[in-house]
């Protein structure tokens, strides 16, 4: 098991990477050359900015039982298709049952906006979600770790 970052604007790096270094897993944060960001304990792969270049090299590099953390449903849904446990920077897991809703919201969202209006301001981030997110980690390391064994 490996977890792999989608690092470009995520807030639970510094977390993952501590995670991942206190379990023994390979950790690779994924990044553009906007977003240059390295963290000890962990592997950087940058790549040349340019639309989901960053995505396609984590999705490239993804297998079946690693973790991705993202918060793109598009490469979500791309990492699910390749068996790999995915959640957001809150600790929700994407779900083969759940990623079609989330892409459908997507899709209505941004035609709402090239139609100019506007969706729901994203609200600041707050200390519980990164608990969150750590606890919903650090739980499906655990469970992952167990049923390797």
């Amino acid at each position: 098991m490996r977890i792999f970052i989608d690092a470009d604007g995520c807030p639970v790096t510094d977390i993952a990477v501590r995670l991942a270094v206190k379990n023994g897993l390979h950790c690779t944060i994924i990044c553009d050359t906007a977003h240059s960001i390295h963290r000890n304990g962990a592997e950087t792969i940058v790549v040349d900015q340019g639309a989901d270049s960053a995505d396609i090299r984590l999705v490239n590099l993804i297998s079946a039982g690693d973790i991705a953390i993202t918060q793109d449903y598009g490469l979500a849904a791309m990492c699910l298709s390749k068996k790999a446990i995915v959640l957001n920077q809150d600790g929700k897991i994407y779900t083969d049952d759940n990623i079609f809703g989330l892409l459908e919201f997507r899709a209505v969202s941004a035609k709402i906006r090239r139609g100019g209006g506007r969706t729901k301001n994203i609200p600041k981030r707050t200390s519980k979600q990164n608990k969150d997110f750590e606890r919903v980690l650090d739980e499906l390391i655990k469970q992952n770790t167990k049923n390797q064994e």
